[in-house]
């Protein structure tokens, strides 16, 4: 009798609660933005707001901070522009092969926001999600490129075809060709860098070793025999 009870008690409630729900009736809209990235919606992940947050800290402990921050938020951005770099020429041949299969721009977006890298995926997946929410085709790619300027020459490229209709295919071989050149020379730019970073370790830490274990015995060897 009890379980026919607490049955009976939870239909009821269960009926009440579709009832409220469907009342309510959240629009499609509404549950896209809530599916929406994090960074389209205005609102940042926990890690980036920690992030905000030690960096409004330390702007405000006087100039060291403001020193330090500044250092912080560019070495933030080299590291982002860094990987947008290293993932740009796979993300172009993956724009050049949707577009080869008969995908219009938009589509070819949607397939790199699923399939490219990390970086890329996450910002085209923030044009598929404006798109979503109505912002047109073009603004949501101007859009991705003011956030990331590494992307401007992409985005710029697929606006123009999306526009005009035109073919890029030449056009993306062209840019992955190039992007791959730039990311050799970035490659050959820090091998070059690679003995000045060694001085430190070399002179800190190698030579003081080296002087411990050979000099040193041997000049307490020499005041021993005295």
């Amino acid at each position: 009798m009890t379980f026919v009870l607490a049955l009976g008690w939870g239909a009821l409630a269960l009926a009440a609660g579709h009832t409220v729900a469907a009342r309510i009736g959240a629009s499609e809209r509404a549950l896209r933005l809530r599916r929406a990235p994090r960074a389209l919606a205005g609102e940042p992940s926990i890690g980036e707001r920690g992030v905000a947050r030690a960096r409004r800290l330390l702007e405000r402990s006087g100039p060291v901070g403001r020193v330090l921050g500044g250092w912080a938020r560019r070495r933030a951005t080299r590291r982002r522009d860094g990987r947008l770099a290293r993932e740009l020429p796979a993300a172009v041949d993956l724009f050049a092969v949707a577009i080869s299969a008969g995908a219009t721009p938009f589509a070819a977006v949607a397939t790199v926001a699923e399939w490219a890298p990390p970086s890329v995926a996450e910002s085209f997946a923030g044009v598929v999600a404006a798109c979503g929410l109505g912002a047109p085709f073009e603004s949501a790619l101007h859009d991705a490129a003011r956030r990331d300027p590494r992307l401007a020459s992409l985005t710029s490229l697929l606006a123009t075809g999306s526009r005009l209709g035109a073919a890029v295919n030449d056009a993306l071989a062209r840019l992955a060709a190039e992007s791959r050149r730039d990311l050799r020379r970035r490659a050959e730019t820090r091998a070059r860098t690679v003995p000045v970073r060694l001085l430190f370790p070399l002179v800190f830490l190698v030579l003081p070793a080296f002087g411990l274990l050979t000099v040193v015995p041997a000049v307490a060897a020499g005041f021993h025999g005295f």
